[in-house]
């Protein structure tokens, strides 16, 4: 059985054939970028020499996708991270790119956990909520602060009970409104 929390081994053989050991399969660099579009780490050695291969292999997945026009880097990125190989910025550009993907990661895994709660989980929803009660009880002079209603925590109401109740609400706000008006 397969362990996800560790790295999936792919080996080079001297064909430069590459070998999936948990399937025992061959496997392309596209299925190695499905992987790791997948959340799955990668560790790709040469199977005679036991050299790490996988940041050869990784650029080799960037650059393929960049060559169909897929393009991710802008030119000017590209161009910086050549001139990162021949200056003194080569010792700071690698732990500012990780750590700008890092936070690029915790943003989205942020936005993605908004996204997944319900409204009232927001910040701000109560002060949101609060701010139009304030401006609704200014608009009608305060005479029905409670709008909008809430619902009702009967589950039982059929459908003409809650029109019932909508025609109610509906005619006290007219009647609120001819108050209003005078």
């Amino acid at each position: 059985m397969a362990d996800p929390s560790r790295p999936l081994l792919i080996k080079r053989y001297a064909s430069r054939r590459l070998y999936n050991t948990e399937t025992s399969d061959y496997v392309t660099l596209e299925d190695i970028a499905r992987f790791i579009r997948a959340g799955r780490d990668v560790k790709i050695v040469d199977l005679k020499s036991g050299d790490d291969l996988t940041r050869q292999y990784l650029l080799q997945i960037i650059a393929e996708h960049e060559s169909r026009g897929e393009s991710v880097l802008p030119m000017a990125v590209l161009t910086d991270l050549v001139r990162s190989y021949t200056t003194q910025a080569q010792s700071i550009v690698p732990q500012f790119l990780a750590m700008s993907f890092d936070m690029l990661r915790d943003g989205q895994s942020r936005i993605m956990d908004a996204a997944m709660r319900p409204m009232t989980a927001m910040p701000g929803f109560d002060a949101m909520q609060t701010q139009q009660r304030a401006f609704l009880k200014a608009v009608t002079g305060g005479i029905n602060p409670d709008w909008p209603p809430k619902a009702p925590q009967d589950d039982t109401k059929t459908s003409r009970d809650e029109l019932d109740d909508i025609r109610a609400q509906l005619a006290t706000l007219q009647a609120e409104l001819a108050k209003l008006g005078k």
